[in-house]
């Protein structure tokens, strides 16, 4: 059993990479955001949790997340391992998920999409979503036919306030505070993955195939 856990800045592509390696490889992406989302929209114990924190004004504390993460890799679809986004974020995390691996008998494995941060900022605030249908395009990757309007069904383009440059700038040096010291944990464990995130989705979907041969094993294409 593998998982294997992706790390990187906001904007460096996890979401878009995991995905794709889902769809080539068969192993469930499990994001903490979707985690989220599943547990507040069935009312699930650990959501009314979590919804009753926030609605206080606070943050939801690692054990809150820490549970769902564990309670998601108990489902059936994951005996063969996972693809993990967004969790661990910090190092409490971190050490909780060695533990939930060692009682798995998984063997736990982080990859690292290294992209600049100019570069992160721009693929963030260049995204633009569609107002009616949800469509997401990118103003300097996948331009709309028309400037402002979606191609799907023709209803204004926006850029989402999480897209912000500003929010964006937060968002980074968030990244850098809670996030960037797992990539010191992992090496040290010898567990560790680059891959260098620059370009099209496509020439990094290549690149961490290559990095992951023998580690998993992909769907002919």
């Amino acid at each position: 059993m593998l998982y294997l856990i992706f790390l990187g800045a906001p904007g460096a592509g996890k979401g878009t990479q995991v995905e794709g390696l889902a769809a080539a490889s068969g192993l469930p992406h499990v994001s903490t955001g979707n985690l989220f989302r599943e547990n507040l929209q069935q009312r699930t114990e650990l959501g009314l949790l979590a919804e009753s924190i926030m609605n206080a004004g606070d943050l939801v504390p690692d054990t809150v997340t820490i549970d769902m993460v564990r309670d998601r890799l108990a489902r059936s679809d994951c005996a063969g391992g996972a693809l993990l986004d967004g969790f661990p974020r910090n190092l409490i995390q971190a050490d909780a998920m060695a533990e939930i691996a060692e009682a798995a008998a998984a063997t736990l494995q982080a990859v690292f999409l290294n992209l600049d941060d100019t570069e992160c900022v721009n693929r963030i605030t260049g995204r633009r979503q569609c107002r009616d249908c949800g469509l997401i395009c990118h103003i300097r990757f996948a331009p709309p036919q028309v400037d402002g309007v979606c191609d799907q069904c023709g209803s204004e383009l926006y850029r989402r306030d999480d897209d912000n440059p500003a929010t964006v700038e937060r968002r980074i040096l968030a990244y850098y505070r809670e996030t960037a010291p797992l990539l010191g944990y992992y090496h040290a464990l010898r567990s560790l993955l680059t891959v260098e995130a620059d370009g099209a989705p496509d020439q990094v979907s290549g690149r961490l195939r290559e990095a992951l041969a023998g580690l998993v094993e992909f769907a002919p294409e």
